[in-house]
């Protein structure tokens, strides 16, 4: 589970933004496969249904499967640059603009630049993904909200991670976990009244999640005791 479970009182800033992100930099190759996953049997980006509606798609598609097997592989800027012979994510995005895998491809290299440490890039890339899928739309905003704590852009990067959780809420696992990045970042603003709401929304939606189960600890700390 997540590095953030126990995070103490005393935290500066610094820590907050390294602990509430943690739990992407454990979790991300899983998470992104498992949502890609998802998005090809929903039908999210309904262009991976036709791998032969036209050269452009079949080929950016061909493309991207070639950099996802480096980002599968962890060689992060071969996927974002690519190699001798097969274009990574930022050429795909560039050569098959408006295309469904180009748009992917986005999110994958926000994925990239996010776990490289380059939060500008994570955050213009993740801002340009759009999809109709709940599961991998939640999961961008997410991401989006870890590049923007990271450059302390923190009351932004937790309106964010609420809007994760408002999306998905039937996800156990990672909603409560949305929810309390938020509650953490604006105990961190001085936003107590924010803090508390969010909180709240893990006890009250996910008591038997694992946030759940540890959050009163922290509504305690916020004076909320029953």
């Amino acid at each position: 589970m997540s590095e953030t479970k126990n995070i103490p009182v005393e935290s500066n800033d610094n820590e907050v933004v390294e602990k509430v992100t943690g739990f992407w930099q454990q979790n991300s190759k899983n998470i992104v496969f498992g949502l890609v996953a998802v998005l090809l049997i929903a039908g999210g980006i309904a262009g991976y249904k036709y791998f032969i509606s036209g050269p452009k798609t079949q080929k950016s598609n061909e493309a991207l499967f070639r950099a996802e097997n480096y980002f599968r592989m962890d060689s992060l800027q071969l996927a974002l640059n690519g190699d001798a012979l097969n274009p990574g994510f930022i050429k795909i995005i560039d050569k098959y603009s408006g295309t469904p895998a180009a748009n992917l491809a986005r999110f994958y290299a926000g994925s990239c630049y996010l776990k490289l440490g380059d939060f500008k890039n994570a955050e213009k890339h993740l801002k340009e993904f759009k999809t109709d899928a709940t599961q991998i739309n939640a999961r961008a905003k997410s991401l989006l909200a870890d590049a923007l704590a990271e450059q302390g852009k923190k009351e932004e990067a937790a309106k964010l991670y609420l809007e994760a959780g408002n999306l998905f809420d039937k996800d156990e696992f990672n909603s409560p976990e949305y929810y309390f990045r938020a509650g953490y970042l604006y105990e961190s603003l001085g936003k107590k009244k924010e803090a508390i709401d969010a909180y709240k929304l893990i006890k009250d939606k996910f008591p038997r999640s694992e946030r759940g189960f540890e959050v009163d600890k922290y509504l305690a700390r916020l004076g909320e005791v029953k």
